[in-house]
């Protein structure tokens, strides 16, 4: 059995990170649950509801691990997280980050621009945690449990075969859709989601079931929640490539950012 724990990490403590478990017993990868939080993930019964209002906390790596041991029965192999990493601490932005923006840039897929503060300690301990817990920070193609840098927005231009990054984050859908009235724009968020969730679903079974869209009236947090969870599985879909041996890490000796390669490369 392979399996990969997916990790929409949030850059600060106060907001809430998705967690997302898929697995490979033989006969292709499916999603064995979705949260829309840390503690969310580590609760041992499943939630009835994963969009609710969820809080931040710091990510602990043991807890998150022995969580999904505890959902398998073995350990995961990677963990794929959507966070500045790095073997050396992180002042700027770093070759992975230029990398990755002169690839995809183009298709307005570059990354944030990581500092001291944001996500500083944060990023440090994570890895640290993750590396003592048996999962080193992988820059080349890894031999076993590693952890993973991924950056969904060029995952989902390579999974939609987009020309350009696509329109799926809530907060961004004044700016996607200016001349839009709100209850189109919603719209659209929610036929892209529905996209999205269409082409996971092809690469690992039962995400659409996972991943129910809000109502058409649900509030912020729940469709930050919806957001989260996403996130976390499309960190899920790149570490199963990555074990597939169909991503390409773009980085150096310090960091590297993983993205599948197209299905046609």
């Amino acid at each position: 059995m392979r399996a990969v724990l997916g990790i929409d990490a949030a850059w600060t403590v106060r907001e809430p990170s998705g967690v997302a478990l898929i697995v490979d017993s033989g006969s292709g990868w499916q999603i064995v649950e979705v949260a829309a939080s840390y503690a969310a993930f580590a609760r041992r019964e499943k939630d009835a509801d994963p969009i609710v209002r969820h809080r931040g906390s710091l990510p602990d790596a043991p807890s998150l691990l022995a969580a999904a041991h505890e959902k398998l029965g073995e350990p995961v192999g990677l963990v794929a997280i959507d966070m500045p990493l790095s073997l050396t601490p992180i002042i700027g932005r770093r070759a992975s980050d230029n990398m990755i923006s002169s690839e995809y840039g183009a298709r307005h897929a570059s990354t944030h621009t990581p500092s001291v503060t944001r996500p500083g300690s944060l990023s440090d301990e994570l890895r640290i945690g993750f590396e003592v817990a048996g999962y080193p920070l992988a820059v080349s193609q890894p031999s076993g449990r590693a952890l993973l840098e991924v950056y969904p927005h060029p995952a989902l231009i390579e999974l939609a075969s987009a020309d350009r990054r696509l329109p799926y984050k809530h907060s961004k859908s004044r700016k996607y859709w200016s001349d839009e009235s709100p209850a189109a724009r919603r719209d659209n968020l929610f036929e892209t989601w529905r996209r999205i969730v269409t082409l996971l679903d092809a690469q690992i079974q039962g995400v659409r079931d996972a991943l129910s869209l809000p109502f058409s009236d649900a509030r912020g947090h729940e469709l930050k929640a919806f957001e989260d969870a996403l996130d976390a599985v499309v960190c899920g879909w790149v570490g199963a490539r990555v074990m597939d041996g169909r991503a390409r890490a773009y980085g150096d000796q310090e960091s590297a950012i993983w993205v599948p390669v197209p299905s046609s490369g």
